[in-house]
């Protein structure tokens, strides 16, 4: 940790993956050639199934006919991992933080990201764990986060899925993260009134802020949307 890193937050709420990817890829390079800081992203995805660089396609499940007939795309991706699914109700956290700041440790880099959802979920009073020898976090043995990154040139991109209200039924169309594991949401443990989406960010941001800069919570006027 360096006491020179900060980030900014840009929230593009409900965005195609294709189009966030090719964001996300234009922020990576902007931060790895020192024009603008890190960047915390919130955002939605219309529902996309992903491969990995290590996914297999036996992990989804169903044929690409049913898929298409769902609305539901097939997408490769860059990021570590196997077969996951975004879709709305979903919270989708792309940290493209410069890890030069940041000791250069993917490791620690990723088990921050999961303390930073765990420690949201402990405010909502959800006790979220880790599991040693998977990225990830659970709530009684289910999985509600799942991680993937890559990383160019110093600079992490991709990042974390939160399930908060989505679809979980959705997920019996592949086999999560190549595994056979129960997916879970926020709102299996919360009521309605709770799922504030805007709060969440808050105090997700507010966790991030926590892990990688030690710093206050930031305040709502330090968002700023996405008008692209």
């Amino acid at each position: 940790m360096s006491s020179e890193f900060d980030f900014e937050v840009l929230d593009l709420g409900l965005i195609g993956y294709q189009k966030g990817f090719s964001l996300q890829q234009d922020l990576v390079n902007e931060i790895a050639s020192g024009k603008r800081k890190s960047v915390l992203i919130f955002c939605e995805h219309s529902p996309v199934i992903t491969l990995g660089r290590g996914a297999k396609k036996e992990n989804v499940l169903t044929s690409a006919e049913q898929l298409k007939s769902l609305g539901i795309e097939v997408i490769a991706a860059n990021r570590g991992g196997d077969v996951t699914l975004h879709l709305p109700g979903q919270l989708v956290v792309y940290p493209l933080f410069d890890l030069r700041y940041l000791g250069r440790d993917i490791g620690l880099f990723l088990r921050n990201m999961e303390k930073a959802v765990i420690s949201l979920l402990n405010d909502y009073r959800i006790k979220a764990t880790a599991l040693e020898g998977s990225t990830g976090v659970w709530v009684e043995q289910k999985k509600i986060a799942s991680i993937g990154i890559a990383v160019k040139n110093w600079v992490a991109y991709h990042g974390v899925s939160l399930n908060i209200s989505c679809d979980l039924d959705l997920f019996s169309l592949i086999r999560p993260c190549g595994q056979d594991i129960i997916m879970t949401s926020m709102a299996r443990f919360l009521s309605p009134d709770l799922l504030n989406i805007s709060e969440i960010k808050r105090r997700l941001t507010g966790s991030f802020r926590q892990e990688f800069v030690r710093g206050e919570i930031p305040s709502h006027k330090q968002y700023f949307n996405y008008k692209g």
